[in-house]
């Protein structure tokens, strides 16, 4: 076996010899055997709240156990094809085995990022929502490309997306949108997504093709479920109802059916055209105002935090935190933990994964600092 693979190979086995310590592989297996039994109790359904905690916390831990078993047999099984095609000269047959190893590799190493999503609410679904900075069409465009890329990257994933609103630009692109990523550890996943987002390309909307530098924010915050209580007062709310914009069917622009809350002590809006039911975007918008509250709570646990530990980068809203180079090379280049991509557009197209794995380790890691960006 050629050297590269055989490092692999212990990379493989070191990851799922640290996933076993990290979910105390014993007391794991007891555990879930304890939930099966739980599951087949008939009177468990008498109390439907703590059956789903039961279901939850069962479906998690048997795929967590699931998935370490599966890496270690495949291992097994990558490594014997490998030994007979060596062992027959088999060139194909080797090459099968070592493409395999390779996907054992990331997959156990994306499993290994994985265990730093032990937040509160790291599990649930997710919000995404994009707006366009200043610069008109160009920041517009910008803001529909960085939709599409975290609507692949879920896609990538196996996740759900559902838009709940769009604002179109005036010539092209998107003033704002609102992304519901559906999917285990979505908001763990997208947390650290939250910021501004540079682009630097030859403007196609420019005729003398100069170079544009445009902006767009992201923030990313949690779906509260019913583990978390938000109480918000009616009467600390404005409700406001207007026409959905943007293609449709023929329903659309003729009822007040969209709806948007602004919640007046904070400022914070949020706006559902998903339906065509007020009374159904009206309930989305509820949820969307609650899970903002909620995470203008994390945010401040978090500074809070931070503050006690200086030598954490400031990821909060508002700063900038990758830069995306088309012209006049082509570069991709996070500002807080410096992974860069020479392929912006697999980037675009929603290879987030260097990304987010690095920085999801800096959050709870610390280390590094902001980096010097790139022109």
């Amino acid at each position: 076996m050629r050297a590269e693979i055989e490092a692999l190979v212990d990379a493989v086995k070191q990851s799922i010899g640290l996933l076993r310590r990290h979910l105390d592989w014993d007391t794991a297996k007891k555990r879930l055997a304890e939930l099966n039994q739980l599951a087949e109790d008939p009177n468990l359904w008498n109390d439907a709240e703590a059956a789903q905690k039961v279901m939850r916390e069962r479906t998690d831990l048997d795929d967590r156990i699931s998935a370490i078993e599966r890496l270690d047999r495949e291992l097994e099984d990558a490594v014997t094809l490998i030994e007979l095609g060596e062992a027959e000269e088999d060139a194909e047959v080797i090459a099968e085995g070592e493409n395999a190893i390779r996907a054992l590799e990331a997959e156990a190493a994306r499993r290994q990022v994985e265990t730093l999503l032990s937040g509160e609410a790291d599990q649930n679904d997710t919000f995404l929502e994009v707006h366009s900075g200043a610069g008109g069409t160009e920041s517009q465009d910008w803001a529909q490309m960085l939709m599409r890329m975290y609507s692949r990257w879920a896609e990538r994933r196996g996740f759900k997306v559902e838009v709940l609103e769009v604002t179109d630009g005036e010539e092209a692109g998107i003033k704002s949108a609102t992304l519901q990523v559906k999917g285990h550890n979505a908001y763990g996943w997208l947390k650290t997504e939250s910021g501004v987002h540079r682009l630097v390309r030859i403007s196609p909307f420019d005729s003398n093709a100069r170079r544009h530098t445009s902006f767009a924010s992201v923030w990313v915050y949690p779906v509260v479920d019913d583990r978390i209580q938000i109480d918000i007062k009616e009467s600390d709310c404005r409700i406001d109802t207007f026409r959905s914009s943007g293609a449709g069917g023929q329903h659309v622009n003729t009822t007040d059916s969209a709806v948007r809350i602004t919640h007046i002590p904070t400022g914070i809006a949020v706006a559902c055209q998903a339906e065509r039911s007020q009374h159904k975007n009206r309930a989305t918008a509820w949820n969307m105002l609650r899970a903002r509250l909620y995470e203008l709570e994390l945010k401040k646990r978090e500074e809070k935090a931070m503050a006690e530990a200086a030598s954490k980068t400031d990821i909060g809203w508002g700063h900038q935190i990758r830069s995306y180079v088309l012209q006049p090379y082509q570069l991709v280049k996070d500002l807080r933990t410096g992974v860069t991509s020479g392929t912006p557009g697999d980037v675009l197209d929603g290879d987030l994964d260097p990304f987010i794995e690095a920085s999801l380790a800096q959050r709870v890691y610390g280390g590094g600092g902001e980096v010097e960006d790139i022109d």
